[in-house]
């Protein structure tokens, strides 16, 4: 069949802020009438209270400023957030613990002081380090507690840019249908991690002599101390897509049944994306605890498959930690 030149690529408008809040009155949301609301009801309650004590000329001098600085820290906005909340997150932010620990996190304690023979003080006492992953299962799913669960999807790329009209339509109508059908939140993550070209260089030169023509051996290893040639003169970096979805926590339902529920929405994307050419891979447990790995600490070396601890295994302590220094005598 021809292509068809005349036609039109397909373009639909999209808000610029999807997750903005409804305009309740006079512009602002419900948030911004209740902060609005408790501010002008409490100089209300202060001019009452101090209507026989202080002139109206003084309250008025002190509660316009007042007023003023509160219409702007509740309707102005920086970088999506109203002042408000970012006065919010300053704050706490400053009475945070600086240090962080891994320790026993009891809710409404702190962690710990030292014992009292201790007579050192080293300040501030550290806080608890509070992970957001509380386990993982073999089959990937995070549970995040009260956040729900999440599972995470390796999913291939599609040239859009190089189809046709046609395509771009069918390849957008297959990714439409996938929009329709979530019922929790979802995330598409696009992330750049280490590419390690030791293993490929180790297989070319195993599978060399293996060639039938000394032609191709000689190519093969020529293709070797390329590669191995790129690795030591470039930062090699390679594109991971990630999809992240997620279950939030309602009420008392169970964690197996969240579990159930983020793995059928992982497998319906599976198969709605495949219409768009997307191939979406769920993670397992092994899977997600290296991408956590290299998230949490992108310049380290990766941990071969061997050495990561299954997810639903027990941590050990080898024995050369618990005794570094081991009597050859046995004592």
């Amino acid at each position: 069949m021809a292509r068809r030149e005349h036609e039109v690529p397909m373009t639909v408008p999209v808000p610029a802020d999807i997750d903005r809040p409804d305009r309740i009155a006079f512009g602002l949301t419900a948030r911004q009438l209740a902060v609005l609301g408790a501010i002008v009801a409490g100089l209300w309650g202060l001019y009452e209270v101090t209507a026989d004590l202080v002139p109206i000329g003084v309250f008025l001098t002190v509660a316009v400023p007042v007023t003023g600085i509160a219409i702007v820290a509740v309707i102005g906005r920086r970088n999506g957030q109203g002042f408000d909340q970012l006065l919010w997150a300053v704050l706490g932010h400053h009475r945070a613990p600086r240090r962080l620990v891994p320790a026993q996190a009891v809710p409404g304690k702190r962690v710990p002081d030292a014992p009292s023979w201790v007579q050192a003080r080293a300040g501030a006492l550290p806080g608890p380090l509070r992970l957001p992953v509380t386990a993982i299962s073999p089959e990937g799913v995070l549970d995040l507690g009260r956040d729900g669960q999440v599972v995470q999807c390796a999913c291939s790329g599609v040239n859009f840019g190089l189809r046709t009209p046609g395509e771009q339509r069918v390849l957008v109508a297959g990714f439409a249908r996938w929009l329709h059908s979530l019922t929790g939140p979802a995330q598409i993550v696009v992330r750049a991690d280490r590419l390690n070209l030791d293993p490929v260089i180790t297989t070319l030169r195993e599978i060399a002599p293996s060639l039938p023509h000394p032609a191709l051996e000689d190519a093969c290893h020529a293709h070797a101390a390329f590669l191995e040639e790129l690795s030591g003169s470039r930062d090699l970096l390679r594109r991971q897509i990630l999809l992240v979805l997620a279950t939030p926590a309602a009420g008392s339902r169970r964690q197996a049944g969240g579990q159930q529920a983020v793995l059928r929405q992982a497998a319906l994307a599976r198969q709605l994306l495949a219409s768009a050419e997307v191939h979406v891979r769920p993670l397992d447990g092994a899977d997600v605890q290296r991408v956590l790995a290299a998230a949490t600490d992108p310049h380290g070396d990766p941990a071969p498959p061997g050495d990561v601890a299954s997810a639903s295994g027990t941590v050990t302590a080898a024995p050369t930690l618990l005794h570094p220094n081991p009597d050859p005598d046995g004592r």
